[in-house]
C-alpha cells in the first residue's frame, strides 16, 4: 500500500481518510522502537506500538536502581505518554507470538491478529547464560526493572544478615562480566560500600564487604582503547574491587562461583552481566537469522528478502556490525521509520549512515572513561561529566531527567557523596536468635523478560 507522507498531498490534493492510511506496526518500546515511532509522528500513517510492558526502561541506568542510587520510576517512562504529542499512535500491551509475512499479519499472545503494511521489529534481547550450570537459577540478571529491584532487595537482606552476625564471614559480592555493565555495577557497589554503608553498617566495615569482578578475558572493558582499559582497571583496584581475570565461570552455586581454572569464590550475591542473546521465540518467526540468532537486515534496515519488514536495535544483524548499544538502536530505529516514509512516497530506500557518538562507562565518583568516535579519549572527571550529560539527555520525559540528575548528583557530588542515603525496598528484619536466615528474594529469571539493555518488546 502506498500513500503520501505528511505534507505531500494525494492525487486529489486532499488528505486521505485516516482509516485508509497505511498501518505501521512497531514491536518493542525500547530505544529502537520509540525512535521508529517518533520518526512517523507527522506522517499520514496509523502506528501501533506493541510492547508487553506499559513502560520504556532506560537500561543504561538500571544498575543505579539495583544499587540503591535511583528510584525505579526515575528510569521508566509510561509508553502511552507518547500519544500526547503523537495522535497517530496506538499502544497495545501484549507479547508477539508469530509473524505471517505472506498475509502481513502478526499474532499476539492473547490470540489477537494485527494486520500491517509495514512492520518494524525492535524487540531487543535478553540475558545469555551461555549454558553455564546454575547461572540462571542462582545468579541475578539485570535487564529489567524487576530484576534490578530483586538485586537491590537481596543486597540489603544480606547486609542485614551480615550486620547481626547471621553471615559470620561478612558479605561477598561477585559480578560476572568485565564489560561496561559489569564495571559500572562493581564501581557502584564499591561506592555504596565505602561512602553509603560504612557509617550505617560499622559491623561489616573493612574486608568483610568484598566486591569481585570475574572476567574470562585478560582485561576489563575490552571494547575500549588500551589506555582506558588500564585506567579502568587501576580505578577499580583503588576502590578495593578484586579482579579475577583470565578465567571464565564454570558453574554458579547458591553460595559460590566456580571458575574454569578450578578456583572457587565464595559469593553471597552473584550478579550476571556477561552477555545477551535474542529471545527464544525469535527463532520461530521464520525470518533470516545470523549465527547468533539475530534478524539479518540489509543496509537500509529491511529484513533480508522482505520488502515491508524492518529490524532495528539489538535484535538486528546489520552489514555494519553495529554494537548493541543505545545509539545504534536509536539511529537504526529512526532510519527504519524514515525508510517507510520513502517507500510510501515511491522513493528508493537509502543505507543507514551510522554516526558513532562514542562509548562511555562510569566507574565511580569523578571517574569514568569515554571513547568518542575513536578520536577523543576521556578519563576521570571530564568523562564523568560527559557521561552524566549523555545519560540524562537520553531519558524520556522532563520529570525523569530532573529526578535522575538530582539522584546522581546527590550520590556523587561534593558534600553529598560522603553521606548518601541509599534507596531501599521492603527488607525483612533479621534477628540473631533465628535459626533460619531471612527469606532472600529469588533471582529474576530472564526467559520471560522481554526487556533489552537497549531496546525491548
Amino acid at each position: 500500500m502506498t500513500a503520501p507522507a505528511a505534507g505531500e498531498p494525494g492525487a486529489s490534493g486532499r488528505e486521505a481518510p485516516r482509516e485508509r492510511w497505511p498501518h505501521v506496526v512497531v514491536v518493542g518500546g525500547g530505544f529502537a522502537g520509540v525512535a521508529a515511532v517518533r520518526a512517523l509522528a507527522k506522517a499520514q500513517v496509523r502506528v501501533t506500538l506493541v510492547d508487553r510492558r506499559v513502560y520504556n526502561t532506560f537500561q543504561p541506568l538500571l544498575y543505579q536502581v539495583a544499587t540503591g542510587g535511583l528510584n525505579p520510576g526515575d528510569v521508566m517512562y509510561f509508553l502511552r505518554s507518547l500519544r500526547v504529542r503523537q495522535r497517530n499512535l496506538r499502544v497495545v500491551h501484549e507479547q508477539l507470538v508469530s509473524i505471517d509475512t505472506d498475509a502481513k499479519t502478526i499474532q499476539l499472545l492473547d490470540d489477537a491478529v494485527i494486520s500491517y503494511d509495514y512492520l518494524v521489529l525492535a524487540n531487543g534481547v535478553t540475558t545469555s547464560y551461555f549454558g553455564t550450570p546454575g547461572a540462571k537459577e542462582h545468579a541475578f540478571a539485570m535487564y529489567s526493572r524487576s530484576q534490578a529491584l530483586a538485586i537491590r532487595d537481596a543486597l540489603f537482606v544480606r547486609l542485614e544478615r551480615a550486620a547481626v552476625g547471621a553471615d559470620t564471614d561478612g558479605l561477598h559480592l561477585v559480578v560476572v562480566g568485565g564489560g561496561a555493565t559489569g564495571v559500572e555495577v562493581a564501581g557502584a557497589l564499591a561506592e555504596l560500600r565505602d561512602q553509603g554503608l560504612r557509617p550505617a553498617y560499622p559491623e561489616i566495615a573493612g574486608d568483610a564487604f568484598r566486591v569481585t569482578v570475574v572476567q574470562r578475558g585478560d582485561e576489563v572493558l575490552k571494547a575500549f582503547p588500551a589506555s582506558l582499559r588500564r585506567y579502568a582497571k587501576d580505578q577499580l583496584t583503588a576502590r578495593d574491587v578484586e579482579l579475577r581475570l583470565g578465567a571464565g565461570v564454570a558453574a554458579v552455586l547458591p553460595d559460590a562461583v566456580e571458575l574454569t581454572d578450578g578456583t572457587r569464590i565464595s559469593s553471597d550475591l552473584t550478579i550476571w552481566a556477561a552477555g545477551v542473546a535474542p529471545h527464544e521465540e525469535v527463532s520461530r518467526w521464520n525470518l533470516p537469522l545470523d549465527e547468533h540468532g539475530r534478524v539479518r537486515t540489509g543496509p537500509d534496515m529491511r529484513v533480508v528478502g522482505l520488502d515491508a519488514v524492518f529490524a532495528a536495535g539489538d535484535i538486528a544483524s546489520t552489514p555494519f556490525d553495529l554494537p548493541q548499544l543505545a545509539q545504534p538502536a536509536i539511529q537504526g530505529g529512526r532510519h527504519a521509520g524514515r525508510q517507510i516514509l520513502n517507500l510510501m512516497a515511491g522513493r528508493p530506500t537509502t543505507p543507514l549512515r551510522y554516526l558513532d557518538k562514542g562509548t562511555l562507562a562510569v566507574i565511580g565518583r569523578r571517574s569514568a572513561v569515554g571513547d568518542i568516535a575513536g578520536k577523543l579519549r576521556l578519563r576521570g572527571l571530564p568523562a564523568w561529566w560527559v557521561w552524566l550529560f549523555v545519560h540524562v539527555a537520553g531519558l524520556l520525559g522532563s520529570r525523569n531527567r530532573f529526578t535522575t540528575i538530582a539522584g546522581l548528583l546527590s550520590r556523587y557530588s561534593v558534600g553529598f557523596h560522603r553521606s548518601p542515603v541509599p534507596i531501599v525496598g521492603e527488607v525483612p528484619s533479621v534477628r540473631p536468635s533465628r535459626t533460619q536466615p531471612a527469606q532472600d528474594p529469588a533471582p529474576a529469571a530472564a526467559a520471560p523478560d522481554q526487556s533489552s539493555s537497549r531496546s525491548s518488546q
